[in-house]
């Protein structure tokens, strides 16, 4: 089995600023066969890189990329990069095959759009488990010392199962390989310079992007932003948490000024603290199935809806409506998870150390977020803490602070509230990144370049021109004043 030098927190300075000075193993342009993939004259094809990149000469992995060539040729500025969410998400499926608003505008006229498939993830080696182990994963947190140490030795042997069934790859599939593999990709198509457009985890990948290889940056955009400095898995679950009781306390007062609400005129949250205490009682049966609904799978719903207020907020409030009033025929909303691996869970464990002593200091988080969240008590993403607890693989990422130096001005941009990247992880980073100009959206949602119209057009053209918003600029927020059907936009919301 391959395997690599674990790299503890102090190195991490030292190894950025080697890797500033090492040229990608693809340092010309490779001849790429490309095919036709999906229905939106896309092509596909796969670059060769090392599985190890401190042993380049060693053996090989094969990434997947596509891309829409340019619609206006005779202008075209060169490569825009778009980095899926997750980790786990596929860039191809969501990006290259599947409808996507970054195709509709001007991006898609100037650039060609590429995106890939990191390793770990559907065609580049996907991280694959035993189904009937996975579905094994615990969905509650722990509520007792021996509940803790049951999840450590299941997180252990899933581990070593998903290593067992994915070969060496499984070991090698942290952000900073990811970014080796995408300067890989970029020296095959030929380009000096790329530009970038990053939401959720793809916010990981280009801020470490611009660490190791600034010069090649031409523009990047950051949306909804991943903070890999926090080292406190108690912090990280406050700040998630905190995002979520905002957003949810813009949800209920927007239900109590929209008319067509079907809450309207009723307390939102008093209905919701019913729910929530009935869930953790045992008592509230989902209408439609029959079966009682915990309070972790309650909160799970909620967090979902939060993401995408536009399509999301009026299926939440009738599926609160018929929980509360025990109706059947409104069920939950599709978590829209359609992976059938563990990218997720392989990735993050490969970037993230959480130094969790034991249940008491693991409960004394829940306890923290309860004080901060009196309705919605503990945001589902405690489980990027707890998952990692005796993962086998070595935490080859560590967090760090930013270091980046040479780069181009980067836009950061960040909602008022947003439960999957709270809004003090984008201040965090915007505050690391010296050449940096924060755009603000006072709104909800997750990746906010679909949620605003202020926002889209404000990061369409920094990407074409270069020229950045002004300092300060805020975009209004979009309320939704209608049921809208989903718009094709998954692909910046993380499992």
């Amino acid at each position: 089995m391959l395997k690599r030098p674990l790299l503890g927190a102090a190195s991490v300075a030292l190894a950025l600023s080697l890797a500033q000075g090492v040229n990608t193993a693809l340092a010309e342009p490779a001849a790429l066969a490309w095919e036709p993939c999906g229905d939106l004259q896309g092509e596909c094809t796969t670059v060769e890189v090392p599985i190890d990149w401190n042993n380049p000469q060693g053996a090989k992995t094969d990434i997947a990329i596509g891309r829409l060539p340019a619609t206006d040729p005779q202008n075209r500025i060169g490569v825009l990069f778009v980095a899926p969410g997750g980790p786990g998400a596929s860039g191809i499926d969501f990006y290259v095959e599947g409808k996507d608003p970054l195709q509709d505008g001007e991006l898609r006229k100037r650039f060609d759009i590429v995106s890939w498939d990191q390793r770990g993830v559907k065609r580049s080696s996907e991280i694959r488990c035993s189904a009937e182990l996975f579905a094994q994963k615990p969905t509650s947190f722990p509520a007792s010392e021996q509940e803790y140490q049951d999840l450590r030795a299941y997180n252990e042997k899933l581990g070593e199962d998903c290593r067992n069934n994915s070969g060496p790859v499984f070991d090698f599939v942290d952000t900073t390989s990811v970014v080796r593999d995408l300067d890989a990709i970029r020296a095959a198509l030929g380009e000096e310079q790329l530009s970038f457009y990053g939401a959720s985890y793809g916010t990981q990948v280009g801020q470490q992007y611009a660490e190791l290889f600034p010069e090649r940056v031409r523009a990047m955009t950051i949306d909804s932003n991943m903070d890999h400095s926090m080292e406190s898995g108690g912090r990280y679950i406050e700040t998630t948490t905190e995002d979520q009781e905002g957003a949810f306390n813009e949800f209920a007062d927007w239900c109590a000024r929209t008319k067509n609400c079907p809450l309207y005129g009723q307390d939102v949250r008093a209905v919701w603290d019913d729910l929530h205490a009935k869930a953790e009682a045992g008592t509230l049966i989902d209408p439609a199935t029959g079966k009682p609904l915990n309070a972790d799978s309650l909160r799970r719903e909620l967090k979902a809806a939060m993401y995408a207020p536009e399509e999301r907020w009026y299926p939440l409030v009738d599926r609160l409506k018929a929980l509360s009033e025990g109706k059947p025929g409104i069920a939950a909303q599709a978590a829209r998870d359609e992976l059938a691996q563990n990218s997720y869970q392989a990735i993050w464990c490969d970037d993230w150390s959480w130094k969790v002593r034991d249940f008491a200091e693991l409960q004394s988080y829940r306890e923290q977020a309860e004080k901060v969240a009196p309705h919605t008590k503990i945001s589902p993403f405690w489980s990027d803490v707890t998952s990692c607890l005796g993962w086998p693989g070595e935490v080859s990422n560590p967090q760090h602070e930013l270091s980046i130096d040479g780069a181009p001005p980067i836009l950061i941009v960040k909602a008022r509230y947003d439960v999957a990247t709270p809004n003090a992880w984008n201040l965090t980073v915007a505050d690391q990144i010296d050449n940096s100009v924060l755009l603000n959206y006072d709104g909800i949602g997750h990746g906010q370049y679909y949620h605003s119209p202020c926002v889209n057009q404000h990061i369409e053209s920094y990407l074409t021109t270069l020229e950045t918003p002004a300092p300060g600029t805020t975009c209004e927020a979009v309320w939704p004043t209608e049921p809208g059907a989903p718009s094709a936009t998954p692909a910046t919301r993380p499992t």
